[in-house]
């Protein structure tokens, strides 16, 4: 099971009363629902892949409507495609969508009216309810952060961003697949969005998956700083006894100055040692590591006099 369905599976479970549940509904309903008319009354279908979440609206419907809908699976024939679980509603659909706020006439509502949603428990079922129908989160392990809900009209998009950044979320939306997305790309106001609809053991697993990927990327990333350090003693050190071994070519180690020789001698002795080390072991030292790249600095200037022709 993915962590996306371990989230939903999660939601499922949570007991809810009447106002919060309405909400919670409305937002199902509005997202996943299909409104058609035969003989003069209404027939609702609400369909979902996840049959926990087909279990919920039935459920939902029954406690707080007392009415029997029916639970209809339609098996795709594709391989690797989910069912289609289908809750349909005949008798009494009209008056429960017209207590839910969603019926337009002889359609379901495109826009969502905020002011049904007027207090912070309904606005955190109605976000649950839209993130149930069309919403999905990447398993933080394994891939980038990212949390997004997916709706076909752009007024109920803008509704969901708008609810969701009342808690300074920072969700963001755009357009994508003939629908529009409202969707979180940081890690902390994804677990703060998990929390705000119910889901606290998602959350909390999310959060400990975080944390151990954060500190496993600030010691790659000093692993990775501490590697380029290597790198750049090795290749300086590389640099310095070539430098060394052209001028005890071309002019020899004892034309150079006690000190510099010095440094020299012990630089092509050791040539994997830091700066640092390098100062210590020279004769009469400890020498200081600026006081070395100073030396080092002239052998090197030397040098490339020599490669120059110029006067030494």
């Amino acid at each position: 099971m993915s962590y996306a369905s371990d989230v939903k599976k999660e939601l499922t479970t949570l007991e809810v009363h009447f106002g919060n549940a309405k909400a919670e509904l409305m937002a199902l309903i509005r997202m996943n629902g299909a409104l058609s008319i035969v003989k003069h009354h209404f027939i609702l279908n609400v369909q979902t892949e996840n049959p926990a979440i087909a279990r919920r609206i039935y459920k939902l419907l029954k406690k707080f409507y007392d009415v029997e809908s029916e639970l209809l699976v339609r098996r795709k024939m594709k391989l690797k495609k989910n069912n289609l679980y289908i809750v349909r509603l005949k008798k009494g659909s009209e008056s429960i969508l017209r207590d839910l706020g969603v019926l337009d006439h002889y359609e379901l509502r495109t826009t969502v009216n905020l002011g049904l949603l007027n207090d912070d428990a309904k606005v955190r079922s109605y976000l649950r309810g839209a993130f149930l129908a069309a919403g999905s989160v990447n398993n933080p392990e394994t891939s980038r952060y990212h949390l997004e809900i997916y709706s076909l009209y752009e007024e109920q998009n803008d509704a969901i961003c708008q609810l969701t950044n009342r808690y300074g979320l920072n969700a963001r939306k755009t357009e994508r697949r003939s629908g529009y997305i409202t969707y979180l790309k940081e890690a902390e106001k994804i677990a703060d969005f998990l929390s705000l609809i119910g889901a606290t053991n998602a959350m909390l697993k999310f959060e400990d998956i975080r944390i151990v990927r954060d500190m496993r990327n600030s010691v790659n990333r000093i692993v990775n700083c501490e590697n380029a350090n290597m790198n750049k003693v090795a290749d300086a050190a590389n640099s310095q006894i070539e430098n060394i071994k052209y001028i005890d070519d071309r002019l020899g180690l004892n034309k150079l100055p006690p000190k510099l020789q010095d440094v020299a001698r012990t630089r092509i002795m050791n040539p994997e040692v830091s700066l640092k080390e390098l100062g210590e072991m020279v004769s009469g030292g400890p020498i200081s590591k600026s006081g070395i790249n100073h030396r080092l600095r002239k052998i090197n200037e030397l040098a490339n006099r020599l490669r120059n022709g110029m006067e030494v």
